[in-house]
């Protein structure tokens, strides 16, 4: 008895080259810097929804634009586990995914500038820089997510950057607060792409993609993995022992049990599916320690 393959709907392979899970990175950040403004004196609900327009944008342009380049670059092979990419899928044309990461862009650089003027024009260079480091990151010709440095790009523009940069947009300064949530945002982000790379670290050796994980291998990569989270829940004890909010901000610790699991798997299997599974739980876990943030300042 012979199986047909089903062959996913051009719809369907859109869906997949979004990465839907990673989008929790374009909306923990948003949520947290938002929290930080409420707790410090008040938000701006128009500019936390600009801000949230350009972060989702620019998740989707890398995301589109890692799809495209990694085809081009010849990364993504048949031996590849993870989920179906648009440009190697012979469904979706590369150059279609190429120029859908182009328009994403545009979306991210028109918003986050109309935003800029209506706040500080000075954060038409942080938008720049984060529009540059987006493609840079597997495009043009030295990329540095082929150079081992993904994972210091995620932790600065999706944890950092989008953090304290929803946060200014609202009051119009930086504070230690901010500053602390954009690390517990960016230590979490930045263990969704090393659970990414520990997924892919056979294959992107073969390819040549030379991520941090295929630089100091699996063991210090599983090491990585645990200090990140770890660091991330370091954060509300940090926060709450120099008096930057109250004991509530500790509720964030009832994320731990879920950031556990997507651990807890990376050092008990190699499995490529499982990895995957892990690394959608552990956007589920960064979601969560953003909304667990913003109960425990709203209550402080």
């Amino acid at each position: 008895m012979t199986t047909t393959a089903v062959i996913p709907s051009p719809a369907r392979v859109w869906w997949l080259a979004l990465r839907p899970a990673t989008l929790a990175a374009a909306v923990a950040p948003v949520l947290a810097g938002t929290a930080v403004a409420v707790h410090e004196g008040g938000a701006r609900p128009w500019a936390g929804l600009a801000a949230l327009v350009v972060a989702l944008a620019l998740q989707i342009g890398v995301n589109l634009a890692n799809d495209y380049s990694d085809f081009v670059r010849g990364a993504d092979t048949p031996h590849r586990i993870g989920p179906l990419r648009a440009s190697a899928s012979g469904i979706v044309a590369p150059d279609r995914v190429k120029w859908a990461a182009i328009a994403a862009f545009a979306l991210a650089g028109i918003t986050g500038l109309a935003l800029s003027l209506a706040t500080d024009w000075r954060l038409i260079l942080v938008g720049a820089a984060c529009l540059l480091a987006a493609w840079l990151y597997t495009g043009g010709p030295r990329p540095y997510g082929y150079l081992g440095l993904g994972e210091l790009f995620v932790f600065t523009f999706f944890g950092l950057v989008a953090t304290v940069g929803t946060f200014y947009v609202q009051e119009l300064r930086v504070t230690p607060l901010a500053l602390l949530a954009g690390c517990g945002i960016g230590f979490l982000a930045t263990s969704m792409l090393v659970l990414n790379n520990l997924r892919d670290i056979e294959t992107d050796a073969a390819a040549g993609k030379r991520t941090l994980a295929t630089r100091i291998g699996r063991g210090p990569t599983l090491v990585l993995l645990l200090v990140l989270v770890c660091a991330a829940f370091a954060v509300p004890i940090v926060i709450f022992v120099t008096r930057l909010a109250g004991v509530t901000i500790m509720a964030m610790h009832f994320a731990i049990p879920i950031a556990a699991v997507p651990v807890r798997t990376a050092f008990a299997t190699r499995s490529g599916p499982e990895l995957v599974v892990a690394l959608k739980r552990m956007a589920g876990a960064e979601l969560a320690y953003a909304l667990l943030m913003t109960l425990g300042l709203l209550l402080s």
